[in-house]
């Protein structure tokens, strides 16, 4: 199983200079570009390592080095731990001395020239910005752990799967017990025999106010004890050999959470079922009509205007269902099953087809708006664009399945010279097209484009930025990105 990957991708040196903004360039071995930076520290002290502490892009314009001295700051720097050297020249010095260049090159230190035009803070808000959004990267991923144990325990309505999830996060065993101490979920199945030497443990857990969580060590291990409190005395226990991150612990909450509501769900629909007996039951014995309770499962049906959303994937229906009802987006979800399709209506500007599609983990294929006497309509087209679905394509409308014969109104010879027209400052660059095609397939998304690619995203930021350069045209704008895709799409048609 897969451990829980939560640190993000670092910024680099090689980073900085494949940024064309900043204009730098490197002295010596660009295999010593690949250190990453903590964070950019500007100093003209002889001796700034008391300032530092390890990790920096230190800049310098070299105010108080000369010739000799060069060696002896190298190697202080490079001891304190920085990252790389950064020095501006077209200050105190023309350009790098030699003797700072031979010390860089022996102490395997970067040495990155900066240029007169370039200021040392452009360098610091590039660093800045790219690590905030390593950070956002980060809690980013804890999001996705916290998403996939949501999407575990809405599997089957079965908290095995959770507990199988969360095992493959911490890289350790994971058991659920009831009261009386008896393993009622373990992962891996081994983890039960560990599991029944903690009764003594969970009994002191549930002598103590409230919600308790305690982490003790037995047979060197390190376990963390949560109350679920659901009434029956569950407790969840994770055991390792090691101790648990900040990240990890995070994550063993959420779980924690997520089974306090699963168990608590559980309570709540065997009362209901008993009510519902009752209640039909009653209805049976008093001589109404049966189709006036049946009539009480229209509530919650949105107000027209509407959308018919159609799902396709490799959940089951029974699964798909029941996460569409329980998602935060319940309460404006009504969803149904219709000969083996599991659909949803919701308001036309109400749930997001995106949001659903990544809770559910499946293809959506959206339809039109339309008001109550359209349903049916409006059924077929959900169910013509998910079947129109490919690969990789998490949601279709039926508007834009309308719209992919726009090309064939254009004569083929007028599309291709328009396309050849537009591209042609990328021909010949099948690294800048290729990047272009699939940040636009993703719809600018840096983050899954960058990955599609197998590149880090502050490249493809790069690429995009000379791509826009070259071409001349702001990207940003949603008329420039339709005329590219469609420039793109004649040009893959050519190749092929």
């Amino acid at each position: 199983m897969d451990g829980l990957e939560l640190l993000p991708v670092t910024l680099t040196v090689r980073d900085l200079l494949e940024d064309p903004e900043l204009e730098l360039t490197i002295h010596g071995n660009r295999g010593f570009a690949d250190r990453p930076i903590s964070w950019v520290h500007t100093s003209e002290l002889a001796d700034p390592t008391p300032f530092l502490e390890g990790g920096e892009l230190l800049l310098t314009t070299g105010l108080t080095l000369r010739g000799p001295e060069c060696g002896e700051y190298v190697n202080r720097v490079a001891a304190a731990g920085v990252s790389g050297l950064g020095f501006g020249v077209g200050f105190t010095h023309g350009e790098v001395p030699r003797e700072l260049i031979a010390a860089a090159a022996e102490a395997g230190l970067p040495l990155v020239v900066v240029p007169h035009r370039t200021p040392f803070i452009a360098i610091s808000k590039a660093v800045s910005r790219a690590l905030a959004e390593d950070e956002y990267e980060g809690v980013r991923r804890l999001s996705r752990a916290q998403h996939e144990l949501a999407r575990a325990a809405g599997s089957k309505r079965d908290l095995a799967p959770l507990i199988r999830k969360l095992a493959g996060f911490v890289e350790g065993w994971v058991a659920l017990l009831d009261g009386a101490g008896a393993v009622l979920h373990a992962a891996p199945t081994t983890a039960g025999e560990s599991a029944r030497v903690l009764a003594a443990e969970a009994e002191r857990l549930h002598g103590r106010q409230g919600r308790g969580a305690v982490e003790v060590e037995l047979s060197e291990q390190v376990i963390s004890l949560q109350d679920l409190g659901a009434g029956n005395g569950a407790v969840l226990a994770v055991g390792r050999a090691r101790s648990f991150g900040t990240a990890e612990r995070q994550v063993i909450n959420s779980a924690a959470s997520l089974l306090i509501l699963a168990l608590r769900q559980t309570e709540t629909l065997r009362s209901a079922r008993r009510k519902l007996r009752t209640g039909f039951l009653r209805t049976l014995l008093a001589g109404e009509p049966v189709w006036e309770v049946l009539d009480d499962l229209r509530v919650g049906f949105p107000t027209s205007p509407v959308r018919v959303l159609a799902f396709s994937g490799e959940r089951d229906r029974e699964e798909l269902l029941y996460l569409l009802e329980t998602g935060s987006s319940a309460e404006t979800v009504y969803p149904v099953e219709h000969e083996g399709t599991v659909l949803a209506v919701v308001p036309a500007e109400g749930a997001s087809a995106e949001l659903l599609s990544r809770r559910c983990g499946a293809r959506v294929g959206v339809s039109e708006p339309c008001d109550s006497n359209g349903i049916s309509r409006a059924l077929r087209q959900a169910e013509q664009a998910v079947a129109a679905a490919r690969t990789g394509v998490e949601v279709v409308r039926f508007a834009e399945l309308a719209g992919c014969g726009l090309l064939e109104l254009v004569p083929a010879d007028r599309a291709s010279g328009f396309a050849a027209s537009l591209l042609a400052p990328l021909e010949g660059s099948q690294e800048l097209l290729g990047s272009l095609r699939e940040w636009l397939a993703r719809h600018g998304q840096w983050e899954q484009a960058a990955g599609a690619l197998g590149v880090h995203r502050h490249t493809l930021r790069n690429r995009i930025r000379k791509v826009e350069s070259l071409l001349g045209r702001d990207l940003d704008q949603p008329g420039v990105r339709a005329e590219l895709w469609l420039a793109l799409r004649v040009l893959n048609g050519t190749e092929h």
